[in-house]
C-alpha cells in the first residue's frame, strides 16, 4: 500500500477520484438495462442497427436455462397480462418455466427493445389474426412492450367486439388483435361465445373478417388448433338460409380450403407495396386426447432436452399443408414469412397453464379429481415461451421489414 501510494501520490485525492469517475461513466453509458454492451454474456447479443441474420435459421436451437436476462417481464406488473395466460395468480407455484432462452445454433437472438420496435411501428398498424393462441401472442408482446411506454396515459387497448385495438399515442402506432379462430367465417365467430359443440364454416367467405384487417401495415395470422376436431361441416350459401348446402370434409382438405379462400383474398384485394404478412406455424399441443396413458403437459418443469423430438398431439399434414400455401403466396410476390415456431415450442411441454388459469366455466367435480385429463395444454403461461415469438418476431420486423 504504501508503494502504491508514492506511485500514485494522492490516490485517494480528487485526481484519483475523477480517474474513477470517468471509468465509472464509461462503464455506466455501456450498460443497457442488465447487460453490458458488446459482451454477450448470456447468448442473447445486443446488435446493432446493420445486424444481419441471412444464413442463420432463427428456428433451430436450443432451450438455454437463464435466470439473468429472464424473464422478460413480471407477470403481475404487465397492464395487459390475460387471465388465460397468468398461471400465478391463478396458483402455479413454479417459476422454472420463466427462465429459459431460445439460443439459435450459430447465432444470437438480439436483445428486445421495445421503443426500437415502436420506432418501427411508428404510424402504422399490425394486426394479430386469429385464435386464442394468436392472442397469446399478441398478448406477449403487449407485455414484452408495456415497461417501454412508462406513461399509461400513452398506451391503452379497447375492445370492439372481434377487434381489440391496443394504441401506443406517442408513436401512433397500433397493435390489435382481430378474433378470426378459422380464418373464415363460422359459428365460432363470437369473440366471447364461441364455445359451440357442432362448428359450422363457411368455407368460402372471408370478406366480413378481411374488411377488418386488410389495410394493416403488418399481419400475423395463426390457426391450427381449431381445426383438430373431428368433425366440422362446411356450408356453402348463409347460416339463415333454409336451402344451404351442408357436406363434411376430412381435417386436412378443409384446412386446405380455407387456407386456399384466406390466400385466394390476399392475392387479390392485398397492398403489395404496403403490408408485410407474417403466418405463425402450427403451436404444439401437448397432450394425446383419448390416450389416459399419453403424454401430458400437467405437472412437467423443465423442457425436453431430446433434440427433434414431435408431440404426438401435432398434426405433422396440417403443417405441411400451411406451409405450402405461404410458399405458393411468396412464388405469387406477396411479402409473406412463415415464422416457423413449431418445433422449438414442441421442446417446452412444461410452459402450458394445465389448471393454472381462469375457468370461463366452472370445472365439474370428476374434472377437478383428474387434472392429468383435464389440464389446458394448447394456451401458454405468461412469461413465457410466446415471448420467444416475439424476440424472432421483433429480429424480422427491425432488420429485416
Amino acid at each position: 500500500m504504501e508503494k502504491l501510494q508514492r506511485l500514485v501520490p494522492g490516490y485517494r485525492s480528487v485526481g484519483f477520484m475523477l480517474v474513477m469517475g470517468v471509468t465509472m461513466g464509461v462503464v455506466y453509458f455501456c450498460l443497457d438495462h442488465n447487460n453490458v454492451i458488446g459482451f454477450n454474456l448470456i447468448g442473447v447479443a445486443n446488435i446493432a442497427d446493420d445486424y444481419s441474420f441471412e444464413g442463420c435459421d432463427l428456428f433451430n436451437g436450443s432451450w438455454v436455462y437463464d435466470n439473468k436476462s429472464r424473464p422478460l417481464y413480471n407477470e403481475k406488473e404487465c397492464s395487459f397480462m390475460a387471465d388465460d395466460y397468468a398461471c400465478h395468480k391463478f396458483g402455479r407455484k413454479d417459476f422454472e418455466y420463466q427462465f429459459w432462452r431460445w439460443q439459435p445454433h450459430g447465432c444470437d437472438l438480439p436483445r428486445f427493445n421495445g421503443t426500437a420496435l415502436l420506432e418501427k411501428l411508428r404510424d402504422k398498424r399490425v394486426v394479430f389474426v386469429g385464435d386464442s393462441v394468436g392472442k397469446n401472442h399478441w398478448v406477449s408482446l403487449l407485455c414484452l412492450i408495456d415497461s417501454w411506454i412508462p406513461d399509461p396515459s400513452h398506451k391503452v387497448a379497447e375492445w370492439h367486439g372481434s377487434l381489440i385495438t391496443f394504441r401506443a399515442s406517442e408513436f401512433n402506432a397500433s397493435i390489435d388483435f382481430y378474433w378470426e379462430p378459422l380464418l373464415v367465417e363460422s359459428n365460432c365467430d363470437d369473440p366471447v361465445h364461441h364455445r359451440v359443440h357442432d362448428r359450422i364454416m363457411k368455407i368460402e367467405s372471408i370478406e366480413k373478417h378481411a374488411k377488418q384487417w386488410i389495410d394493416a401495415d403488418m399481419l400475423v395470422f395463426d390457426s391450427y388448433t381449431w381445426w383438430l376436431v373431428p368433425n366440422m361441416t362446411l356450408l356453402w350459401g348463409s347460416f339463415e338460409n333454409p336451402n344451404r348446402t351442408l357436406i363434411e370434409s376430412g381435417r386436412v382438405r378443409r384446412y386446405e380450403m380455407a387456407l386456399k379462400t384466406w390466400s385466394n383474398w390476399l392475392e387479390t384485394h392485398l397492398n403489395r407495396t404496403k403490408t408485410r404478412m407474417f403466418f405463425t406455424s402450427l403451436s404444439p399441443d401437448h397432450k394425446e386426447y383419448g390416450d389416459p396413458m399419453g403424454e401430458t403437459c400437467y405437472n412437467k418443469t423443465e423442457p425436453i432436452m431430446e433434440q427433434g423430438y414431435w408431440s404426438k398431439g401435432t398434426d405433422n399434414d396440417l403443417m405441411r399443408t400451411a406451409q405450402s400455401v405461404v410458399q405458393d403466396l411468396e412464388k405469387k410476390g406477396l411479402k409473406i414469412e412463415l415464422l416457423n415456431i413449431t418445433q422449438l415450442s414442441q421442446y417446452r411441454n412444461d410452459g402450458h397453464p394445465t389448471i393454472y388459469k381462469r375457468h370461463w366455466v366452472p370445472p365439474t367435480e370428476s374434472e377437478l379429481a383428474n387434472p392429468i385429463a383435464n389440464s389446458d395444454c394448447i394456451h401458454w403461461c405468461l412469461p413465457g415461451v410466446p415471448d420467444v415469438w416475439n424476440e424472432i418476431l421483433y429480429t424480422y420486423i427491425r432488420y429485416k421489414v
